[in-house]
């Protein structure tokens, strides 16, 4: 118990502070970002979090290494994968609110971090308009280290000064997009997509109705830092043939832009595994330095 009478709960450890409860015995709830996938990427506190939890809501996304190192018995998927079988965020919500009344640590695990298109900040708005204590702990977002572990920087002096981060995947209630891909295109810089595998031949149609050139180098990265990481490159114009021909499903992440083709230039040093091209970008380049990938 600690000073404030906060108490840990069942699955708490010495090394983890007390989760802090109220009178009332309400537990609280830790928003985690589990980064991209790769365990060794994984903050030190939502390591902490995870091993003490009582229980943990989970994503899809966090991959197969972290998940797996995690109880059965203290595990609730609550994941949701475009085109597939999903769960309500009305149900994620009533559940998390459940679990904290019941005087539950709760861990919300998602995949990269909770606020970066990962509908933590509606959870956060919920648990707070309903009084249930929670905690936000970022993790390393999968726009940045999906197209780091590729060999591509978002930012390079070189090339870009720019980032911008969309979705590809947006509330499907909404009457329009509200995506402006001639302002992202104007931009000049990096554009990243997010979830958005199956859009991909609609808003490069969109870019290049923007004037964005055909030739723009683009990258797709699939499951980055999962043991089975995949990375293609192509162009604008050659990259839905791409995606196509390599098979490429989510959870993947695009990126556009001249930073794309620095993968080129250091791609045979990279050791990161999965880093290899999957398919060369064009007929007979036999070397596979330009291709067509997402994660």
């Amino acid at each position: 118990m600690s000073d404030d009478g906060a108490g840990a709960g069942s699955g708490a450890n010495a090394d983890e502070p007390p989760t802090r409860r109220r009178d009332d015995g309400v537990g609280t709830v830790f928003l985690v970002g589990s980064g991209p996938g790769d365990p060794d990427l994984l903050t030190v506190k939502a390591k902490r979090l995870i091993e003490s939890a009582d229980v943990v809501l989970h994503d899809k996304l966090p991959g197969p290494e972290i998940l797996g190192e995690i109880p059965e018995a203290k595990r609730e998927d609550v994941g949701k994968r475009a085109g597939g079988e999903w769960t309500p965020q009305e149900y994620t919500n009533r559940r998390m609110v459940e679990l904290a009344r019941e005087g539950n640590r709760v861990v919300r695990l998602k995949g990269g971090d909770p606020f970066v298109f990962g509908r933590g900040g509606e959870e956060a708005e919920h648990l707070a308009e309903v009084g249930i204590p929670f905690e936000v702990v970022p993790g390393v977002t999968s726009a940045i280290a999906g197209p780091s572990v590729a060999g591509i920087p978002v930012t390079h002096r070189d090339h870009a000064s720019s980032v911008s981060f969309v979705t590809g995947h947006e509330d499907p209630t909404k009457d329009e997009s509200a995506v402006d891909w001639e302002a992202l295109a104007a931009t000049g810089g990096t554009i990243v997509v997010l979830m958005g595998v199956g859009k991909l031949p609609a808003y490069t149609a969109e870019l290049r109705d923007a004037s964005l050139g055909g030739d723009t180098p683009v990258a797709l990265v699939e499951r980055a830092t999962w043991p089975d990481m995949r990375v293609a490159t192509g162009t604008l114009d050659t990259i839905v043939d791409a995606r196509d021909e390599a098979g490429i499903e989510p959870p993947a992440i695009t990126v556009i832009g001249d930073v794309a083709a620095t993968r080129d230039r250091v791609v045979t040093f990279l050791e990161n595994a999965g880093s290899a091209p999957v398919r060369p970008a064009t007929e007979g380049d036999d070397d596979g330095s330009v291709g067509g990938d997402e994660t």
